[in-house]
C-alpha cells in the first residue's frame, strides 16, 4: 500500500462494521423517459446545473447496479479498496500531496485540470448532497460503490483529455456508459450531441466523437473499480496505455472545424442554446 492510501485507512473497518450490503429499502427506480426529456431541457438552460443531472439520472436508472455493485462490494478486490480508499475527495482534494509525486504524473495532470477548471473532487459531493438533502439516507455498503462512481468523473476527463466543453462532457458521459451502462449516460451524452449539431451547422464530427468516446470506454477496465491511488504517480501517458486508453481523433477533429471557423466549442450549449 503506498503512503498516499495509508494517510485515509485509518479506521475504516469500523466504517463498514454491521453495515448490510444492500438496504433494501431503496427504492426500486424506473424508467421516466419523458422526466428525462424534461430534466435536459432544464439542463440546456444552465448547463452547470448539476441537479437537473442527477434528476436524469434518477429518470433513468441502470437496471443491473445492484447486481455490479455486490459483484465487486463481495470480491477480494473490492473489499481490499473499501480500506484503501474509504473516500476518494479526501485524497484527489489534497493537492499538496498530488504535487510531491513525479512531474508528468497522473497526480500532476489531474491537479492541473482541477486548479485551472476551478473545481474541487469535494464540490461534486456538496451538489450531489444539496439534491439528496430530502431524500432517505440508506446507509449501507452499496452507497460507497455509488459515491465511488460519482467520484471518479473529473478524473475521467484527466486520462481521455475531453475538455469540459459541451462535446467534451458529452464524450465523458458516453465513455462512462461503457463503464456504467446507465441509459442516462447515452441519452444526455447523444442529446447534448444533437443540440450541439443544432447550434453550429458545420462538418465537425460530433456524433463521431460521442460514438468514440463509447468505444475507448468499452476498451478500458472500469475505473471506479480501480485503484486510484495505484495510478495516481505513474506517468500520465503510461496510465493511457495501461488502461487501453487511446487518442480522441474525432473529438480534437470537431475543435479542429470549430476553430476555422472562429467557434468558442465552450459555448455550445450556454445561454444562445436556451
Amino acid at each position: 500500500m503506498n503512503a498516499l492510501a495509508a494517510t485515509f485507512e485509518a479506521d475504516t473497518s469500523r466504517d463498514f462494521l454491521g453495515l448490510p450490503l444492500y438496504d433494501e429499502r431503496r427504492p426500486k427506480l424506473k424508467l421516466r423517459p419523458a422526466r428525462a426529456l424534461h430534466h435536459f431541457r432544464e439542463l440546456l438552460k444552465d448547463k452547470e446545473n448539476t441537479e437537473e443531472v442527477f434528476r436524469i439520472f434518477e429518470s433513468l436508472p441502470w437496471k443491473d447496479l445492484r447486481k455490479a455493485g455486490e459483484r465487486f462490494l463481495t470480491s477480494e478486490k473490492g473489499m481490499d479498496l473499501r480500506v484503501r480508499e474509504p473516500f476518494l475527495p479526501a485524497i484527489l482534494d489534497d493537492h499538496a500531496a498530488l504535487r510531491r509525486m513525479p512531474e508528468g504524473s497522473l497526480a500532476h495532470a489531474y491537479c492541473d485540470f482541477m486548479e485551472g477548471e476551478g473545481l474541487t473532487a469535494q464540490g461534486l459531493v456538496d451538489e450531489f448532497d444539496r439534491f439528496a438533502a430530502d431524500k432517505p439516507n440508506y446507509n449501507d455498503q452499496f452507497k460507497w460503490y455509488m459515491n465511488r462512481m460519482r467520484d471518479v468523473h473529473d478524473m475521467l476527463h484527466v486520462l481521455t483529455g475531453y475538455g469540459r466543453d459541451s462535446l467534451g462532457e458529452a464524450c465523458v458521459l458516453a465513455f462512462t456508459y461503457s463503464q456504467q451502462p446507465s441509459p442516462a449516460h447515452l441519452f444526455i451524452g447523444y442529446m447534448a450531441g444533437l443540440n450541439i449539431r443544432k447550434q453550429v451547422e458545420s462538418s465537425a464530427p460530433v456524433l463521431r466523437a460521442i460514438r468514440e468516446a463509447q468505444g475507448l470506454g468499452k476498451a478500458c477496465p472500469r475505473i471506479a473499480e480501480l485503484a486510484i491511488t495505484d495510478l495516481l504517480p505513474m506517468q500520465l501517458e503510461d496510465v493511457r496505455r495501461k488502461l487501453n486508453i487511446t487518442p480522441a481523433m474525432h473529438y480534437r477533429a470537431a475543435h479542429a472545424v470549430w476553430g476555422s471557423m472562429g467557434v468558442n466549442p465552450y459555448d455550445l450549449l450556454g445561454s444562445k442554446a436556451a
